[in-house]
């Protein structure tokens, strides 16, 4: 087994840990924003941002946060803007941020999510932290249109990405679209290597989204966002690639990669464990290619 192999499956272990330092800062309150008629956004709260779309009769949310108090805050918003009842929770991926929230929903709600964040969810509730949470585990992983009065949502996969799992909540006549955690802003994206994530898919993933009839794209980590985002995204995606690739021909080493493109090699010790880099994750999926 590889270092690099290592330090990625020892990642996901400690994943819940992480989890849970983050929950001890104090996250800020929760707040809605109607984003399109019909279309909330909801950021604050313990998670990744979330959302709900409001039929005439019935809505659908868009993830769960990531503890119960959360998604009873989340569902008290709903509440103040429709008496409907929820149809149905979809997931976006797996993310112990984005469902270990589930908890505050009433037993029995649908979970609609990718085959694959099934298997990702199955995983992480076997932690004896997380069992509570197996009645939750996505009940529907068909990927399709869904219907409800008022609203059209249709789940899309494009393939690996941030995960194998990742599904993009498309509204098409409000030209919206939940797409979790495959756009990030200031900051590399991150890859779940061991969920089955690709740089490449990623790349191939934003140039579809730019496909969409969609104008607005709600993120779980950004602000609501833009086809000229996407662009960007993916351009600086395709750069790093582009240069990686020639540097790995160059017979260039991790580290040395590392250095030429300004990524800190990992610090020793326990404490100091981090997810791989985008550099990173690059590095290894050409070098497996060879």
């Amino acid at each position: 087994m590889s270092g690099y192999t290592s330090c990625v499956m020892t990642l996901a272990l400690v994943a819940g840990v992480a989890g849970s330092l983050a929950a001890q800062t104090a996250p800020a309150p929760i707040s809605v924003e109607a984003v399109r008629p019909g279309v909330y956004f909801v950021k604050g709260g313990s998670g990744a941002n979330t959302g709900f779309v409001v039929g005439t009769k019935e809505v659908v949310l868009v993830d769960s946060k990531m503890s119960e108090e959360a998604s009873r805050a989340v569902i008290a918003e709903v509440r103040k803007v429709t008496p409907n009842p929820i149809r149905a929770i979809v997931l976006t991926h797996g993310d112990g941020d984005h469902v270990n929230g589930l908890g505050g929903f009433p037993a029995g709600v649908p979970v609609i999510a990718h085959e694959a964040t099934r298997r990702d969810m199955e995983a992480a509730f076997k932690d004896p932290k997380l069992s509570a949470l197996a009645p939750y585990l996505p009940n529907d992983t068909a990927t399709r249109s869904i219907s409800i009065p008022g609203a059209r949502i249709d789940l899309l996969h494009f393939g690996p990405a941030h995960t194998s799992g990742d599904l993009i909540v498309h509204l098409p006549q409000q030209k919206v679209a939940f797409v979790g955690d495959l756009l990030f802003v200031g900051r590399d994206p991150l890859i779940h290597r061991h969920k089955g994530g690709n740089s490449f898919g990623l790349v191939q993933t934003l140039h579809k989204m730019l496909a969409l009839d969609a104008d607005l794209f709600l993120s779980g980590h950004a602000d609501p966002l833009t086809k000229a985002d996407i662009k960007a995204l993916a351009a600086s995606i395709e750069d790093k690639q582009a240069k990686v690739k020639a540097l790995v021909a160059g017979g260039r080493s991790l580290d040395e990669v590392r250095t030429a493109m300004g990524v800190a090699a990992p610090a020793a010790g326990a404490g100091a464990m981090r997810f791989p880099s985008l550099v990173e994750v690059i590095y290894q999926e050409i070098s497996e290619r060879k």
